[in-house]
Formats: C-alpha cells, structure tokens, sequence
C-alpha cells in the first residue's frame, strides 16, 4: 500500500442510507458535489452491512461485532478509542442533540444544540464498556454547542438523523453539511495536515447495493481526485491506523487503505 501522511487531525461524517447514485451528481446536492470537485471521491466504496449499527461498529472497531440489528449492545471488545489513547491521541463524538453525562438510551429528542433526534446507533463509541463505565471516557462525548475542531485529535460527528438524511432529504443533509463543513475548513486544525472524510454508512433499503460515497477532503487531495479501487468501512479505519501507527483491528488488518488519495 502506498505511503501515506501523518494527518494533524481526523474528522469523521457519517450520514445515512443513501447510495452513490443518490449523491454523486444529484442537483438537490450542490453542496456535497463541489466538496467532490475541489478534492477526493472514493467511486467504488462500499458499507459492509445493513441495517446502520454494524457499518458503525465496523468503522470504530473493526468488526460488525456480530449484530445485524441496530438494538442497544454492549461489547468489551477493544475500539480505535483505545488505539488513540494508547499512542497519546485524543479523541471526541459530537453526536447530535445527545444528553450529556454519558447517555446510554437508544434514542433522545432535542436538546442545547436545537431541536432533532439522537440515535444510539449512529454512535458507536457508548456501545463499548470500558468507554460507557469510565465518565472521563464517555465524557468525551458529547453535543454539537461543544463543537470545536481542535478539541481532539480524532472527532467522529454524528448528525441527528433529520441532518444525517436518516428522515429528511437528501437537500436537508447537504444543506446542513453547507452551514457545518466550513468550520471544519476554516479551522488551522484542518488546514496545517487534517482530513474530512465524509461517508454514508450504507445505501437504501436492506437489499439494496451497498455502494455509496466517500469524500476525502484534505490539502494533500489533488483537486477533483477520483479513485475506482475498491474499499470500505474497513478500509477507512485502516487508512487512519496507518496514519498514526496505531497497529489494526480485527478485519481492519487485512483492508487496503486510502493512501492513495494523498500526494
């Protein structure tokens, strides 16, 4: 696999349920196609499951964790939380409209950082224990009013699911990416070595194909870059393991990375 950077900062967006051909030269997402000509598109990406919960749990740890539901779990098994921590990372989850003080429910309603839903299963770092029964750990978790691009090396950020596209279009989800992406690449946190990826976990419907988009943004991308090896969920996380000489997880040690993309 190619040499890769070593990336300053790591943002993570997952949105939800949309295809490739949902995205990717959809007029009712202007937004997201500009990010697409200005930096780096995975064509030929996939989710690795359906429903939503195992595609987060692949790209946190690795593995499905052996659940095909997006039910409330818990799993003691070792997560990229514990790799960042173990090389001096830091790392955060701004989750939507979730309650503070390390809330495990399966869904919540509104809160400090507006009004939406909160869904356990798009969150994938209060499904492990040694994350969930530490409060200095879960306390990383946390809203969107505590948002902040140099609050951790690693940040994982889940909108609710109106703005993830879960329930509301996909102009809705590409207007909400409008308002929140620049802060990211405004930031010095991003632009002295950062990386945006922008993913969606699977596409529609439980049958469906699981091929959907992945945006990599970064000054490093050369402009309108475009790549048709195959990758996935798995992929992703290897490719930010290698990054920071983590070691791997689970099916994450056999993916290919993404280093291609950075030159």
């Amino acid at each position: 696999m190619p040499a890769g950077p070593t990336f300053s900062h790591v943002y993570l967006i997952v949105m939800e349920n949309k295809g490739y051909g949902s995205i990717v030269g959809n007029s009712n997402a202007p937004y997201i196609n500009s990010l697409i000509a200005d930096y780096g598109l995975a064509t030929n990406y996939s989710g690795v499951a359906h429903p939503s919960e195992p595609n987060y749990l692949a790209l946190f740890s690795g593995s499905t964790q052996g659940i095909a539901d997006d039910a409330n779990h818990d799993f003691a098994g070792q997560n990229l939380a514990d790799q960042l921590e173990a090389r001096g990372k830091t790392w955060k989850v701004f989750a939507q409209n979730v309650p503070l003080d390390c809330f495990t429910g399966a869904t919540a309603n509104n809160g400090e950082d507006g009004t939406g839903t909160y869904a356990r299963k798009h969150e994938p770092a209060i499904s492990f224990t040694d994350i969930s029964t530490s409060p200095s750990r879960c306390g990383n978790i946390t809203d969107f009013t505590h948002f902040d691009p140099a609050a951790a090396d690693f940040e994982f950020i889940a909108p609710n699911l109106c703005n993830d596209m879960h329930d509301c279009s996909v102009a809705t989800g590409d207007a909400f990416l409008r308002d929140f992406v620049p802060t990211i690449l405004n930031s010095p946190a991003w632009q002295q070595g950062g990386v945006l990826f922008i993913i969606w976990d699977e596409g529609e419907g439980p049958f469906s194909s699981n091929h959907v988009p992945t945006l990599v943004i970064s000054k490093a991308v050369p402009q309108g870059y475009q790549s048709d090896a195959a990758y996935d969920h798995y992929s992703l996380l290897r490719t930010i393991e290698d990054a920071w000489g983590l070691g791997c997880l689970n099916n994450a040690c056999t993916a290919n990375n993404l280093n291609e993309f950075f030159h």
